[in-house]
């Protein structure tokens, strides 16, 4: 444990601490350099000695510092000092959004898409410069008192999950990938799924999955369908939930392929709550459970047992040691059969729409026929007389009280006017914003007034919104068509397609077509590009060759990289000492594997030690006063003595210092007096 008033770096003065997690300890700390709090997390001693995951952890710890987005926590500084491995980030301050939710109970669907569209939006930009957090979870994320989101150990969680380190509390598995439960590839997908659950419990209060041990949620993951989160709030829109059930899907190419497109899915959600957008999700599958074999099963305990620290970086607690959920007891209900409810459900469909079937072959009749909807007529027009079988509640030329027939449909309309007695109708149109295609606007004379049978009644009727041309969009970036369509008036629904020719996130086409005329508030369907469709390809195994060998082999594969230059005694300089993804993992085709290269062995760090003389300062006249003396332009002085003229010459110690060459800086009662530098000797 570092104590209160220690430097790291010669540059970051530990304040307090404020958690310490599996792996590390996290501290307050102050930045003298750029005069601000910062949070500094150190590594623990037993793992500070294990050189590869020391290695690990500055590597990706270096990837993660890179990002820059309000939604993500910023990683400013990573590095270390006579043995102690820190990383320095952003100090945030509120609560995680696990205990956000469980002082709410849950949140509302508003409020969730709202935080969920925070979330995917700062694992867009990782995923985009091509890292995976591996461990999304309301634990790793901060919500402050503005409502802003910031997702926290990017990169960290990677390094957490790619050694072998042991943990007696992992909430981690409640929120797990089916892949990652079988101990398989992760890919930007599992982020995906893990927000799925996230979003889960953020409308209901509750993880989809709770059983007696790890390794049971696990099972859970990769076997079970998660009970509806309308099951327990009614009011969560269909939509939402569906963007949930896609997010969550068992088999990877059924989710989001990319953040981007949840994104997309989400502010529909904002703007058409009852849409029904969401492509192939299917929240209940009608395939029966699959057993685990023994030896996944086996693969999985040992995982489990074996498993990798939680990131740690929580504010205010910055705390990851926490016991899994515990099921609640005494809750237990007689489940219908899936096929037996799958096959209900589909019978009630069925009836409901013989139901509407029906109502509406009643209406039709009851209206004369099934003509539909009458044209809108080129000049006004009188409603005939009733024929002889039509029924009347007055005879011609009675006072008779005239029925409302606002906001009815012409067709209606007619037919109530009728039955009231009333034959002379005439009816005009006009454009509305408000009313209905076909529907009545207004009536002359007012409804409720007592009029006379033989009367003019004059309806004016809505023709539909006023008409606009539709701009074209094919080509536009998506951002830029939606915001054009709706400056004219028009709801834009997304679909998704691939092309060899569009780029990526561009329109390839749009439903109704550039020039088309159609009212105002009208949808507009765009089809952005999803890119090219790419296959999977087997990652090679460059463990051990050189950049140039590397780089020739994985273009065989259509494969890119990236690369990491690290500390080894065990390859020799130039060598590619680790890859990820490992060798015989499925990737796309054009995706970047992370290449680390040696850099040969570590050098070790020489100290110097030595002492140098202050001569008298003091002048003529002063008894006595204080001298402060800086070494090599710090922040601290090394000595903050009171003397006097006996003193001198002041002789002045330097230990462990990294360079040969020590230099001084004296100041008398806050005056600067003088700059001395001498020689040091190296330390055995």
């Amino acid at each position: 444990m570092l104590q209160s008033g220690m430097m790291i770096a010669e540059r970051y003065e530990i304040v307090d601490t404020v958690g310490a997690g599996g792996m590390s300890v996290v501290y307050k700390a102050m930045d003298h350099r750029l005069n601000r709090y910062v949070a500094v997390k150190v590594l623990k001693e037993e793992y500070s000695d294990d050189k590869t995951f020391v290695n690990k952890f500055r590597v990706e710890a270096q990837s993660a510092a890179g990002l820059s987005h309000p939604n993500i926590v910023n990683v400013y500084d990573v590095g270390d000092d006579e043995g102690i491995h820190f990383i320095v980030m952003e100090m945030v301050e509120g609560i995680t959004l696990k205990e956000y939710i469980e002082k709410k109970g849950h949140l509302s669907v508003s409020e969730a898409v709202n935080f969920s569209l925070q979330i995917a939006s700062g694992i867009e930009v990782a995923h985009d410069n091509h890292i995976i957090h591996r461990d999304i979870k309301p634990q790793n994320i901060i919500v402050n008192s503005s409502g802003i989101l910031k997702v926290t150990d990017f990169g960290i969680a990677k390094a957490a999950t790619s050694a072998t380190v042991s943990s007696n509390a992992i909430g981690s598995v409640h929120y797990i990938s089916p892949e990652q439960a079988r101990g398989g590839f992760s890919d930007e997908r599992s982020d995906i799924y893990s927000l799925g659950i996230t979003m889960y419990e953020m409308v209901t209060g509750r993880v989809p999955f709770e059983g007696d041990n790890n390794v049971a949620v696990a099972l859970m993951h990769i076997q079970n369908e998660m009970i509806s989160p309308r099951e327990y709030y009614p009011d969560i829109l269909p939509s939402f939930e569906k963007v949930i059930a896609k997010c969550t899907q068992k088999k990877p190419e059924r989710r989001y392929l990319t953040a981007n497109a949840l994104i997309a899915d989400l502010r529909r959600v904002e703007s058409d709550p009852m849409g029904n957008f969401v492509k192939e999700v299917t929240l209940i599958d009608g395939s029966p459970t699959r057993m685990m074999d023994d030896e996944e099963l086996g693969a999985i305990k040992a995982g489990m047992n074996n498993a990798p620290a939680a990131a740690d970086y929580q504010q205010t607690s910055y705390e990851e040691d926490y016991e899994p959920d515990v099921a609640d007891e005494g809750e237990e209900e007689e489940d219908m059969d899936p096929k037996l409810e799958k096959l209900a459900k589909i019978l009630g469909v069925v009836a409901a729409v013989v139901v509407v079937l029906l109502i509406i072959f009643l209406i039709a009749l009851a209206a004369g026929g099934f003509g539909g909807k009458k044209k809108k007529p080129d000049t006004t027009e009188k409603t005939p007389v009733a024929s002889s079988d039509a029924t009347t509640e007055g005879e011609k030329g009675e006072e008779v009280e005239l029925p409302s027939v606002l906001n009815d449909d012409i067709d209606l309309a007619r037919e109530t006017l009728r039955n009231a007695g009333f034959t002379n109708v005439k009816v005009e149109y006009e454009t509305s914003e408000t009313v209905e295609e076909n529907k009545v606007i207004s009536m002359t004379p007012n409804a409720g007034e007592t009029v006379n049978t033989e009367e003019e009644i004059k309806l004016l009727v809505s023709s539909g919104k006023s008409s606009v041309k539709v701009p074209n969009v094919v080509n536009y970036k998506s951002d830029a068509a939606e915001k054009l369509l709706q400056q004219d008036g028009f709801v834009v629904k997304y679909a998704y397609d691939y092309s060899d020719t569009v780029d990526e996130g561009k329109v390839i086409r749009q439903d109704p077509g550039a020039g088309a005329e159609a009212s105002e508030g009208a949808t507009v369907t765009i089809t952005v590009s999803q890119g090219k469709e790419v296959s999977e390809v087997p990652v090679p195994n460059v463990v051990g060759m050189t950049e140039k060998q590397a780089a020739k082999e994985l273009e065989k594969y259509d494969l890119k990289y990236s690369l990491t230059k690290a500390n080894s005694d065990t390859y020799d300089k130039g060598e590619i000492i680790h890859q990820s993804p490992e060798a015989g993992t499925k990737v796309k085709s054009g995706d970047v594997i992370d290449l680390t290269i040696s850099s040969g062995p570590a050098v070790k760090n020489t100290t110097y030690s030595g002492s140098g003389t202050v001569p008298d300062l003091l002048g003529e006249g002063v008894d006595s006063a204080n001298m402060k003396i800086y070494l090599n332009g710090g922040s601290s002085p090394i000595y903050d003595v009171s003397v006097t003229h006996d003193d001198f010459p002041f002789t002045v110690n330097v230990e462990n210092s990294k360079s040969s060459t020590a230099t001084i800086t004296v100041y008398i009662d806050g005056v600067q007096k003088g700059t001395y530098s001498f020689g040091l000797k190296a330390s055995k």
